[in-house]
């Protein structure tokens, strides 16, 4: 019985399971960049209320999010090879950690479109129609104006996001990709010390989540700070009147 928890063994473990973090972090990094572009697009879809493109924004927005992301990557991972080998595609070669970006990829598009939607309509009206009152072009009242003030609102929510992603990554091993979990678990299983296997793992993933929540905050903080001094428009602004010509 004394041979069935050994703690030592964890820190044993942990440079093993730490071979395993860039596949981890790559997953993550690459899921998070797919996810914040197409998750733009699709909040700009929804936006401007375009009738097809809407309705199949909202459709897919919500199957992702009614749907566990294991059932998602099953799909995409086994489905996604018969549906393009029908068009006479061969995915043989094809590495399984591509089929873990468009999973989780598009699982953060549906939820970030969702906060990228929000945070864009929660900036007052008043600011866009200031902006192109005092001379703003569209391109320049996003960018100026309407996105920095969105990115403060939005920044929170995002940061929740990526820390939950990171710890979704858990679940690659299920279709043989040896991440941070799939490492614990080949050394749990080759060792018969399961526990402490994972226990290693844990303790990856618990730094480095406050690691990202600290960088999260400084940033936070930071887009705080710009915030104050951009350039203020007011609601109501003074257009100068300009008189005609004298006709006497």
């Amino acid at each position: 019985m004394t041979n069935f928890f050994q703690p030592h063994l964890i820190w044993q473990y942990l440079p093993d399971v730490l071979s395993a973090l860039p596949t981890t972090l790559l997953l993550t990094l690459v899921a998070t960049i797919i996810g914040v572009i197409v998750g733009a697009g699709i909040a700009f879809v929804r936006m401007e209320n375009t009738p097809i493109f809407k309705q199949i924004a909202i459709v897919f927005t919500s199957f992702i999010r009614g749907t566990p992301i294991l059932i998602q990557m099953f799909l995409v991972y086994y489905g996604l090879p018969l549906f393009l080998g029908y068009v006479g595609i061969n995915t043989d070669s094809v590495n399984a950690l591509v089929y873990l970006f468009i999973t989780y990829g598009l699982n953060m598009a549906a939820f970030l479109s969702e906060i990228i939607r929000a945070a864009l309509e929660s900036v007052p009206a008043s600011q866009r129609e200031a902006a192109l009152a005092s001379g703003y072009t569209k391109q320049q009242m996003y960018f100026k104006i309407i996105f920095p003030q969105a990115v403060n609102i939005a920044m929170p929510s995002f940061a929740t996001m990526v820390i939950s992603l990171l710890q979704d990554t858990s679940l690659a091993f299920t279709i043989g990709v040896l991440d941070v979990v799939g490492k614990a678990k080949a050394l749990g299983t080759a060792t018969f010390h399961t526990v402490e296997a994972y226990i290693s793992a844990m303790i990856i993933f618990v730094v480095l989540s406050f690691i990202l929540e600290r960088i999260f905050r400084l940033i936070e903080n930071k887009s705080n700070y710009s915030s104050q001094r951009m350039p203020i428009v007011a609601a109501n602004p003074v257009i100068p009147v300009i008189k005609s010509p004298d006709t006497n």
